[in-house]
């Protein structure tokens, strides 16, 4: 079962700029510095509709990306993630990860992508298994946000 969104699905957004500590010796970007953006936009997108123990037990299990063009240490990134489906107990979200003019470089989008998170019962003993999502927690995302009237500023 797929619940429906509301108009606008919800969004979360994540500035940030590009670190030493997420770079290669070159000083562009690793791939993985793209989960750790988009993990953060998707915890604003949780904290703005009040689901603050949503990841112990939403873990991603499926994730794809295409990257397009590198970030340099310094760049600025703004990261949007939106929800695009929220099944019995899978949510589908997709994200672009974008960096700001740098050092003569166009603003270009460097990233995006997909990826499911599932509900889980945290029974990590056993194995952990999926369980529908809480009825609260589809209200929530299904609720008002103070960011649902204006599309997302990056």
């Amino acid at each position: 079962m797929t619940t429906p969104l509301p108009s606008r699905n919800p969004s979360g957004v994540h500035r940030t700029r590009v670190e030493w500590i997420d770079t290669d010796a070159g000083g562009i970007y690793h791939n993985s510095a793209v989960i750790r953006f988009v993990e953060a936009a998707e915890a604003t997108l949780m904290d703005e509709v009040g689901l603050h123990h949503y990841f112990p037990v939403a873990p991603r299990v499926h994730y794809e990306v295409d990257f397009e063009a590198p970030l340099f240490f310094g760049q600025g990134v703004c990261t949007v993630v939106e929800l695009t489906r929220i099944g019995t107990a899978s949510m589908t979200f997709t994200f672009e990860v974008w960096g700001e003019e740098f050092r003569g470089l166009p603003r270009r989008r460097a990233a995006h992508g997909r990826y499911v998170t599932a509900h889980s019962d945290r029974n990590h003993r056993t194995g952990a298994r999926s369980t529908p999502w809480p009825e609260e927690w589809i209200a929530a995302l299904r609720g008002p946000l103070r960011s649902r009237e204006a599309p997302p500023p990056c």
